[in-house]
């Protein structure tokens, strides 16, 4: 991925925020203008639909009066989402890193939330999450030769009241610790990730990488955005997962090492203190919990998933 430091350049003709409002005249026409776009959606026959739309109207319009862009600004504004269009593919999305770095994935997450007592929180999917993964029988590796620490990764998964959860569908993915996704070095690859099935206890067990914290994708506009807002591009480490029962509300979630020097400044808002976990190191020649062989170090994890009452 590209490290370079450039920043998004300012506009040629970016002007300051007028000391003086805009005049009741012009203040009156802005409002008249919020006022016909929200009426033009009167006649919407999906209520939630006419919600939304109105609802983005009003913010998008105060951020407008607000800030008071010049329409050169604004046409740079339209330039960054058309190049991160361009860039978004099957494998690659430009627009979720943009949402992740902007805090909207973690607050949609948030007021999506249930309180279900004893529920694992849910925290965002990020950019790299795909359908189509290999898989890996309970005790298996899903690094799939990708570079990394190994570790031993296991758990249950049950509801809220206490029943395990027979056949519970967990996709995993993870950074491997050069700090990339299978997918980015190329798309059809497929590594530090699979799919597993919990056994009948509701437990399962695989081997995959120590996550290590690593950079957002920097070669697209969001990396560019980052550079020129002065904020940091790097991720606590993390392993992804994606729990299914048919019994209960499917969850996305990560774990995080405890100790990550990332800390609280995860690029993405993504960190609950529940999801934080102690990743044991061991040293090399310890046994492992399935007799197999490692050379050097190995880490081991529990993490026991609870998954929330269906909706339905």
């Amino acid at each position: 991925m590209s490290t370079e430091a450039h920043p998004e350049p300012a506009p040629e003709n970016a002007r300051p925020r007028p000391a003086t409002g805009p005049g009741p005249a012009r203040e009156a026409a802005e409002g008249a203008l919020v006022d016909a776009v929200v009426a033009s959606f009167d006649a919407c026959p999906d209520p939630r639909l006419k919600e939304l739309m109105v609802s983005l109207v009003r913010h998008l319009h105060a951020f407008l009066r607000e800030a008071r862009p010049t329409q050169e600004e604004w046409a740079a504004a339209i330039d960054f989402l058309t190049r991160a269009g361009h860039l978004t593919d099957d494998t690659r999305q430009e627009f979720i890193l943009l949402s992740d770095v902007l805090g909207a994935s973690t607050q949609t997450v948030n007021v999506n939330g249930t309180a279900h007592g004893g529920a694992t929180e849910a925290t965002v999917l990020g950019p790299f999450f795909v359908e189509d993964v290999p898989r890996v029988p309970l005790g298996g590796d899903l690094s799939f030769g990708a570079p990394g620490e190994p570790c031993w990764v296991e758990g249950t998964v049950t509801r809220t009241d206490g029943t395990a959860l027979a056949g519970a569908r967990l996709d995993v993915w993870e950074a491997d610790e050069e700090g990339r996704y299978d997918v980015q070095y190329d798309p059809a690859r497929r590594s530090a990730r699979g799919s597993l099935r919990t056994d009948e206890d509701g437990g399962y067990r695989f081997w995959g990488l120590t996550p290590t914290p690593y950079p957002i994708p920097e070669d697209g506009p969001v990396g560019r955005l980052l550079r020129a807002a002065g904020r940091s591009p790097l991720r606590a480490a993390h392993l992804h997962f994606k729990v299914a029962h048919e019994s209960a509300r499917t969850l996305v979630t990560h774990i995080f090492p405890e100790g990550d020097p990332v800390g609280r400044e995860d690029s993405v808002f993504g960190i609950r203190d529940s999801l934080i976990k102690r990743f044991e190191r061991q040293p090399a020649g310890t046994p492992t919990p399935d007799g197999r062989t490692v050379e050097g170090t190995w880490s081991r994890v529990r993490f026991d998933i609870v998954l929330a009452p269906s909706e339905g």
